[in-house]
């Protein structure tokens, strides 16, 4: 049968380099056998986690060549100088929230006629995402975050996880640490990126405790606790705690987190946030001398978001910083006891590129790649769909003015 749809995987070109990929070459063979229509090709690149020759090996043709191709598949954002016109891109464009660093990669999309299906939005139809790397990123930032313990406290040394061969290695390097009695490790957020947090620090066999006794307690084994919305907001008028209410209406709510700060030793974030949220504590509130926290594990990595020693991103290779919180600013990582560490890497996955890359590609195979390469009138890639042929899509017209750009 000839081959009618051609399929790009591309060479990641945001800097620093991802190593990730959204199909493996393997689950590429899968889905040729499957879709018999289907062909793929492969950018060439020296530091993607699956090789040149992994992809050679199964017959997989690479070329630097794309323009044949009908769909180009990414993970990160696209160097805009390497974008072919009139083509469909599927990626995280890090766009609909008006990202200001991703606003001229997206004026050249919709300038060359693009079409951008995001990763982000792929949504079934009770909107819940169906593809994502998020348990990836709570599963390393979890990891990082007692690393960093190590770090400070010298108690114990942790390779770095991007040093780990795959998940096995690292969390067997987990299982051989002890933590100090009566360390508590506070863990925001209820989905994806919190729970696979929890599955590092399970690891550990850390006591998980209730939001009441982690405040009220002290005790004599290291402890967890995972909280949601309704213990760290409340609403203004005190009115009783509503998720989609709170959803809905962010604004009306305020931080009821700092007891939480005078208790916890790690924080771990893994919540969603809204810029219309109140942030969980102030700079003022970091200079309290209760104030206990020491390291913060800001997976969410939120700039001038809820938690505001998280100043930047940082990265594999210097994922750490230190926080002095009475002059405000940044300095480096473990020099000042009374600093806190934080660790705000924005491509966690990274660290475990190919334990990532097939969960990824593992879901975009249940859930998403039969209504991409069959059907036209999809809903869920609809959904997804940010530009048609360069064109904003009615579900992100509110889009308009960040283009600066007239449909």
């Amino acid at each position: 049968m000839e081959k009618t749809l051609k399929v790009g995987i591309l060479r990641e070109t945001k800097n620093p380099p991802d190593r990730r990929v959204p199909l493996t070459p393997p689950q590429i063979i899968a889905l040729e056998e499957l879709y018999p229509f289907v062909e793929f090709f492969v950018q060439p690149s020296d530091y993607r986690c699956y090789s040149n020759e992994e992809y050679e090996y199964l017959n997989i043709p690479l070329t630097e060549d794309l323009s044949d191709c009908d769909i180009l598949m990414g993970v990160k954002e696209v160097d805009r100088r390497t974008f072919i016109e009139g083509k469909t891109y599927m990626f995280f464009a890090h766009v609909a929230k008006k990202q200001e660093q991703n606003r001229e990669m997206f004026r050249d999309m919709a300038a060359r006629g693009i079409s951008l299906i995001d990763y982000e939005y792929l949504t079934n139809d009770k909107g819940e995402r169906v593809v994502a790397f998020g348990r990836w990123a709570g599963i390393v930032g979890a990891y990082n975050a007692l690393r960093a313990r190590g770090i400070r406290t010298n108690r114990f040394k942790l390779k770095p996880a991007c040093q780990c061969r795959d998940l096995d290695e690292m969390w067997a390097g987990l299982r051989l640490i002890e933590l100090k009695p009566g360390l508590k490790i506070l863990v925001t957020g209820n989905g994806r990126v919190a729970n696979g947090a929890m599955e590092t620090l399970n690891v550990c066999n850390l006591v998980q405790v209730s939001p009441g006794d982690f405040l009220n307690r002290e005790f004599d084994v290291p402890v967890v606790c995972q909280i949601g919305p309704e213990h760290y907001v409340r609403h203004k008028d005190n009115r009783s705690y509503n998720y989609r209410h709170f959803l809905s209406h962010p604004s009306e709510y305020v931080s009821s987190f700092l007891p939480f700060t005078k208790v916890t030793d790690i924080l771990i974030t893994g919540h969603f946030w809204d810029p219309r949220s109140p942030a969980f504590f102030t700079r003022d509130d970091m200079k309290q001398s209760d104030f206990r926290l020491s390291i913060i594990a800001d997976i969410s990595c939120d700039i001038n978001g809820p938690v505001p020693s998280t100043l930047r991103a940082t990265t594999i290779s210097d994922p750490f910083y230190g926080y002095n919180p009475f002059l405000e600013k940044e300095e480096p990582a473990f020099t000042r006891p009374t600093n806190i560490t934080v660790m705000s890497i924005d491509n966690l996955p990274g660290e475990l590129p190919r334990d990532a890359s097939h969960d990824f590609g593992v879901q975009l195979m249940r859930n998403t790649l039969h209504d991409l390469f069959t059907s036209t009138g999809s809903p869920m890639i609809n959904r997804a769909t940010v530009l048609q042929e360069g064109k904003l899509t009615p579900e992100f017209d509110y889009l308009k003015d960040y283009l600066n750009f007239e449909s």
